[in-house]
């Protein structure tokens, strides 16, 4: 990926490295729907999800459950965690307003 370097004031390379979560850590818990799975079942899922996690010491500070991206009527789901630090929280909590996602407003 390339980043632009103020003190050098030119574009750098640098290298993203997913770092593996640690225990205590804060993370953001997503669950997709591909399209053809039911919200009634993500649920479930979630709840797994949240065990999985608790087991682990992850705190699922924020999540989002439901079809984000789908494939028409595809079954199955995807799941994401986000680690995520004070300022991201902060970020994330700002207010939404876009055709698919609104909170806060």
């Amino acid at each position: 990926m390339r980043e632009w370097d103020e003190e050098k004031e030119e574009w750098v390379d640098v290298e993203l490295i997913n770092q593996a979560f640690e225990k205590g850590d804060k993370v953001l818990a997503f669950v997709n729907s591909m399209g053809g799975t039911p919200l009634s079942e993500l649920y479930i899922i979630y709840r797994q999800l949240v065990e999985v996690c608790e087991k682990h010491s992850l705190q699922i500070v924020r999540n989002l459950i439901g079809p984000y991206m789908t494939s028409l009527d595809m079954q199955g789901c995807s799941i994401t965690l986000l680690k995520l630090d004070d300022e991201m929280i902060e970020l994330w909590d700002a207010p939404v307003k876009t055709p698919s996602l609104r909170w806060e407003i």
